[in-house]
């Protein structure tokens, strides 16, 4: 079964290190292509294996499917063969998610990321159906994105072993935190798990997650990977002073406020975008919220 150091980064579907990536808008509000090319390279220049694109990061309720899919290929574009593009394709109309999913191959994404459907809180077949009927759309990996703080209802263990079965759902991304059942998951199956939630980094890995995707890695991928190098090494000290180190950070994008605001405006104290601009119903980081933020990031060595 998967643990942190059962394989190589290159044979696991989406590597070690993955950054769910913010989608950069220009001041109007439009997409800004060259500015997700610069974060691409950016993060896969400091340590990234793989990038999610039109992912909740990545604001994905706001943008097109005709926009979701100029994303996907700005990215390849930018990043090569450096590095996995992973395209978020989860809507709560599965045939919607399929057409996503059909999208996404064409666009020549590396593999998907399928959330959990959202507001209508489907029973546990109605979700076995779902993340069945994608995987079987398309000839990509899936990860199933299982939230459901987000989704208002979560992919219970009994159903993640089922769905391990199907050849195309390999890994999922957990932002859960239900140590019991993803222990079980684990122990079932031969699903890839990747820690969804930063502040649970170290405890995922630590219980045989093989990675993290993350938000806070968009300021922290170095970190982030050296914390991970370290789980896979067997020097736990060393992964627990890392973690303890970033943890700032973590509070800063993650409990702030909302986490694409926060992230968005930590890009753009680290140089890396030129405008921390939102789609609404989400907003702009206040000037007291940055602040913080950069005592903050100041605080666990991530900026000067």
């Amino acid at each position: 079964m998967s643990s942190p150091d059962s394989s190589a980064s290159s044979a696991l579907p989406f590597g070690r290190l993955t950054t769910a990536m913010v989608t950069p808008f220009r001041p109007d509000g439009s997409l800004d292509l060259e500015a997700a090319q610069k974060v691409a390279s950016y993060l896969v220049d400091r340590g990234n294996d793989a990038l999610v694109i039109n992912g909740t990061t990545g604001e994905a309720p706001t943008t097109s499917d005709a926009e979701k899919v100029q994303l996907v290929k700005a990215v390849l574009e930018a990043v090569g063969d450096r590095a996995k593009v992973v395209a978020g394709v989860g809507t709560n109309d599965t045939r919607h998610t399929i057409e996503c999913a059909k999208q996404a191959e064409a666009a020549g994404a590396d593999g998907l990321l399928v959330v959990t459907p959202y507001y209508n809180k489907p029973p546990q077949d109605g979700l076995r159906a779902h993340f069945t009927a994608v995987a079987d759309a398309t000839g990509l990996p899936n990860m199933v994105y299982d939230i459901p703080g987000r989704a208002g209802v979560e992919v219970k263990t009994e159903t993640l072993i089922a769905l391990a079965e199907h050849p195309r759902i390999v890994a999922v991304k957990d932002a859960k935190g239900d140590v019991a059942g993803a222990t079980k998951v684990l122990a079932n199956t031969d699903l890839f798990y990747y820690c969804g939630a930063d502040e649970l980094n170290l405890a995922w890995l630590a219980i045989g997650a093989v990675g993290i995707a993350s938000v806070v890695a968009h300021v922290a991928s170095e970190p982030y990977r050296q914390l991970i190098d370290a789980v896979v090494a067997g020097d736990l000290a060393t992964a627990r002073e890392i973690d303890r180190r970033v943890v700032p950070a973590v509070e800063a994008i993650m409990t702030r406020t909302q986490g694409a605001i926060m992230v968005k405006a930590a890009l753009k104290l680290a140089g890396v975008i030129e405008h921390a601009t939102l789609r609404s119903p989400l907003i702009e980081a206040t000037a007291e919220q940055v602040d913080w933020l950069t005592t903050d990031l100041k605080t666990a060595g991530l900026i000067a």
